[in-house]
């Protein structure tokens, strides 16, 4: 083994579109460049996705790599690539929906993050979960590969737990690495962001919340809905800004039902320094997921100083800690009224908003790619020495304390 070791972080696809597990696979590699080189020799495996389906016109398979593509590159060509992928000491895997890859690498020195359970829930829990028999074979041979490795990060405790309980993955290879946000980056203001947020959404109103997130199930955007419409009933001039896609077409139709769609803005696709804007912009940014592995939104808009209401489920309340605001997973009548209480706060109580918002920076602090990075740099260490993965960590160990 050479003095340094030599990792090769192995990305997601771009094409998939997947933005935080893009972002995870870059902020890893930016930060073992700028503070580990000493130690770390990185390489970020991430191959162009060969696309056959999408070859066809636009009008008949969209913009986006079919379905077909997608699994093709990712149980096929993926694999293939990695044969050219040799010679490293350590193999990461940062997306647990590609570690059917373990397969293709040395088992005994690859290492997966794992940031939620959904992947496998059709075949942890079928009668919750029912997907096609395609689709239970792809997430059985994702699972496989997952217990093939030498060690699982987990971004959350939840996670881990999940893993551990539903299953069965020993502990002893299973660790939590949370996340990062670099709270000082979301937090500053710029020039250039706040003119481009400004463009897109016009001059600040006094009632806008936020959402950011996929419209996958799980993020519960019919909810989202609700909420926001039982607002605006208190509130006319509220409005709701969505980044991170667009609605489905159930979606839409919800949202006109409610008579609330013309009061919707959902953003294109924007960059982090425009989006950290858009969260400073925001009165109240809502996040009424049923699950999540991490909650990434969740952290970066307390960095950017902006009060969450959040679904009260484990995970989230691990993460934002006592300063955010929970609410029952679908009791839209008290999401309407914290989300109320904390406008009502705002405009009557200007000390304690001031201290909600410092505390929110405080929170967000204690997430940094930084720290993920240098845990991470420990896990390559373990796995090098053949161990399972590094001791357990205490909490203060793991802020620095």
């Amino acid at each position: 083994m050479s003095e340094r070791l030599r990792v090769a972080v192995i990305a997601d696809y771009l094409e998939e579109g997947w933005p935080s597990m893009d972002l995870v696979a870059d902020m890893l590699m930016e930060h073992l460049v700028k503070e580990h080189a000493a130690a770390i020799e990185a390489t970020l495996v991430r191959p162009p996705m060969p696309r056959r389906f999408s070859r066809l016109p636009q009008t008949v398979v969209g913009t986006k790599p079919s379905v077909f593509d997608r699994a093709l590159a990712r149980q096929w060509d993926y694999a293939r690539h990695l044969r050219r992928v040799k010679g490293f000491d350590v193999y990461h895997v940062v997306d647990h929906t590609y570690a059917n890859l373990v397969h293709r690498l040395p088992p005994e020195r690859t290492v997966v993050t794992c940031h939620d359970v959904d992947a496998f829930r059709s075949v942890l829990e079928p009668e919750a979960e029912r997907r096609s028999p395609p689709y239970r074979w792809m997430s059985r041979r994702i699972l496989d590969g997952l217990r093939q490795a030498a060690h699982v990060m987990c971004d959350s405790d939840a996670t881990r737990d999940a893993l551990a309980g539903l299953a069965a993955f020993p502990v002893d290879r299973l660790s939590v690495v949370r996340n990062g946000a670099d709270a000082t980056g979301w937090s500053d203001s710029g020039a250039a962001s706040d003119l481009e947020a400004g463009r897109l959404l016009g001059a600040p109103r006094k009632h806008d919340l936020l959402h950011v997130g996929s419209t996958i199930p799980r993020k519960r955007i019919d909810l989202l809905i609700d909420i926001f419409a039982a607002v605006r009933s208190v509130h006319p001039d509220a409005r709701l800004i969505r980044a991170g896609g667009q609605f489905t077409a159930e979606q839409r139709v919800r949202a006109r039902e409610l008579g609330v769609l013309d009061a919707i803005v959902v953003l294109p696709f924007v960059d982090r320094a425009t989006l950290s804007a858009v969260y400073r912009r925001a009165a109240v940014t809502l996040l009424p997921s049923e699950r999540e592995g991490f909650g990434l939104p969740l952290v970066e808009t307390l960095a950017c100083g902006t009060p969450v209401v959040a679904s009260d489920i484990p995970v989230l309340r691990e993460i934002g800690g006592a300063v955010a605001s929970y609410a029952p997973l679908g009791d839209v009548e008290a999401w309407r009224d914290t989300v109320l209480a904390l406008l009502r706060e705002r405009d009557a109580s200007p000390d304690a908003w001031r201290e909600r918002r410092a505390a929110a920076r405080a929170q967000a602090a204690d997430f940094s790619w930084s720290r993920y990075t240098s845990r991470v740099v420990d896990v390559y260490a373990a796995i090098a020495r053949g161990e399972h993965g590094p001791p357990a960590m205490s909490e203060a160990h793991e802020r620095g304390e």
